[in-house]
């Protein structure tokens, strides 16, 4: 069936919508083989995460069964987005697929699946329509899919209380110290950082709570640090570089300060000039964007992170999947 406008307005949109965020050097973006789907695209940190999608707008919900079974039937996948035209036949066909798949096999894969549902009467041909439905979409999609497979489920709640923290800048060395040299047991953990045992091991426990550091036991120990332990420490590292003034461009990273927020995140209210460790830091301790600048002013100051790096683009689809 040939598409149309909308159809392939949207597919993209979609793809750019994820290419754009990349430019919050949070992660990686390539644009993948398409096979059985409308687009398909690779985010990088340090592992791989394909995400494909579907656009359903004109065979009236005819062939849902199918994209779905295609969906949940590919194993090298982490999430499918499937965007759909809002008509109730569409919404209802697509419960029924669903239910059926719930009593199933296949039922632990329907997770991977993100919907994102569009206005019956939108017009590709409308360019105010297509400003429109795309913010929705980028707001969507950031919230719903990014979050959740780039930045490993992070959310607001998760940064506050990682925020809270009245030890500035050792949670951020107990994430950087695990990642880089693993978790033996506290008091080796605790000389290597230099730290006092007993605060060690609260803020140790504390990340274990949050869901920063994952342990094979319920009881913690012989830590490792998590997708969004480790999206907390990408997101530390580009706080680090707007308080350096190398944030980007005019210090600013628009794409990066979108997720902040999303994230209650709202670093640009505070100027890099502010003091945030010594003598008369200047510090809001109801406000978790202080204190979180507080904590990647105090890491950087005592020298004991590694930050990691930029996820800067990847190789074009292609040559991803020749290298493979």
């Amino acid at each position: 069936m040939a598409s149309s406008p909308e159809h392939d307005f949207l597919s993209a949109a979609a793809l750019r919508i994820m290419e754009s965020a990349s430019r919050s050097r949070l992660f990686g973006y390539a644009e993948g083989q398409r096979k059985l789907f409308d687009f398909s695209c690779d985010l990088k940190r340090d592992w791989s995460k394909v995400v494909v999608g579907q656009t359903l707008w004109q065979h009236g919900g005819d062939g849902i069964d199918k994209d779905l079974r295609t969906f949940l039937n590919e194993e090298d996948i982490h999430a499918a987005i499937y965007i759909a035209r809002h008509e109730s036949r569409h919404r209802t066909r697509l419960t029924e697929v669903t239910q059926s798949y719930l009593r199933g096999p296949l039922r632990d894969r329907l997770s991977r699946l993100r919907v994102f549902w569009v206005p019956v009467d939108f017009d590709a041909g409308n360019e105010h329509a297509q400003e429109s439905i795309y913010n929705i979409l980028k707001d969507e999609i950031t919230k719903d899919l990014l979050l959740h497979v780039a930045l490993g489920g992070l959310t607001p709640q998760d940064v506050a209380r990682f925020a809270s923290s009245r030890r500035p800048g050792l949670p951020i060395a107990i994430l950087s110290h695990v990642k880089k040299s693993g978790y033996r047991n506290h008091r080796s953990t605790a000389k290597a950082l230099d730290v006092n045992l007993e605060a060690l091991k609260y803020e140790t426990e504390r990340l274990f709570i949050i869901g920063f550091l994952g342990s094979e036991s319920l009881q913690g120990g012989m830590y490792h640090v998590t997708d969004s332990g480790n999206a907390m420490l990408d997101i530390c590292s580009r706080l680090r570089d707007y308080l350096r003034g190398k944030l980007g461009e005019g210090n600013e990273n628009k794409e990066f300060e979108h997720i902040s927020k999303i994230l209650g995140i709202e670093y640009s209210a505070i100027p890099i000039t502010a003091r945030l460790v010594g003598n008369g830091a200047e510090v809001d301790i109801q406000d978790p964007t202080a204190l979180l600048l507080q904590h990647v002013a105090q890491a950087a100051a005592d020298g004991a992170v590694d930050w990691p790096d930029p996820y800067f683009q990847l190789p074009s689809g292609p040559d991803i999947s020749a290298s493979k």
